[in-house]
């Protein structure tokens, strides 16, 4: 219940993310005995609430969040920098995840910026993400591992520009729509992260998660949640004005916001006058 709160009044625009995640998380959370850990691969455009649901989700099941020593957050960009030294990191990736489960065998682990991760690098997980009892002695199976990646994201923006231009709500689109694109797509993208790995190709992801693009009346929600974070009485004066300086796509119909509610914060702090 805490958990559906917090993805209905923080999360905007994203029934698929929402609906998926919840029932998958719930599932999980409520079966004694799992077959394996969860692993979910969320996709979509910058600012559309990838890492936005990653944290609200660890915060549910580690209440200090990504604060938490049993929450482990890796940047592609920054843990991984080197190409040259993709062995070392493979060796360094799975000892840091059999310790900390050997530590908690619920721990969590989002991996950020999957589309600039090495080729290759991922796969050195596949053993703890596959269905054994144990791996030398430790169980992975009530562990928790996150993808977010912009990979994907264009076949996701098509898909939901197909069903409005077919006069169809956004809301009619349902997961068997994107998800089997998103898994092909993903595979055969070689700046996915997931190319070609033994991930997808053993059927490791549990769920493919797609993300639309934001609508106008989605960046309003954001400024307006953000408004209230900040303890500000919402007014729909300054909303509008931060709203009409996002830029949207496609360039004729403009109904999407290329940067999602990504510099939403940065916008109010212009408008803070007021």
């Amino acid at each position: 219940a805490a958990l559906k709160a917090q993805l209905d009044t923080k999360l905007f625009g994203q029934h698929l993310a929402k609906d998926v995640v919840l029932k998958a998380v719930m599932g999980f959370q409520n079966n004694p005995s799992p077959k394996k850990p969860l692993t979910l691969s969320l996709h979509g455009w910058a600012g559309t609430g990838k890492n936005f649901l990653s944290q609200i989700l660890a915060e549910q099941i580690h209440s200090a969040g990504l604060r938490s020593k049993f929450v482990h957050l890796f940047l592609a960009t920054l843990h991984f920098p080197h190409h040259n030294q993709l062995q070392l990191y493979q060796e360094q990736l799975q000892n840091w995840i059999r310790g900390n489960v050997s530590a908690c065998p619920q721990s969590v682990f989002i991996f950020d910026e999957m589309d600039k991760m090495h080729l290759g690098l991922i796969d050195a997980i596949k053993p703890f993400l596959d269905y054994y009892e144990e791996v030398d002695g430790v169980s992975y199976r009530k562990a928790i591992f996150i993808f977010l990646s912009n990979a994907g994201g264009d076949l996701i923006n098509k898909a939901a520009f197909d069903f409005w231009t077919r006069g169809k709500q956004r809301e009619e689109i349902q997961l068997k729509d994107l998800e089997p694109i998103l898994s092909v797509g993903v595979f055969n993208n070689k700046n996915s992260g997931l190319w070609h790995s033994s991930l997808i190709e053993k059927n490791l992801i549990d769920y493919f998660v797609p993300f639309l693009p934001l609508e106008y009346k989605h960046v309003k929600m954001c400024v307006r949640a953000e408004m209230i974070a900040r303890g500000y009485a919402v007014n729909e004066k300054v909303v509008q004005a931060v709203a009409d300086e996002m830029t949207f796509f496609p360039k004729e119909q403009k109904i999407y916001s290329d940067k999602g509610c990504k510099t939403v914060q940065a916008k109010l702090d212009i408008h803070e006058d007021i």
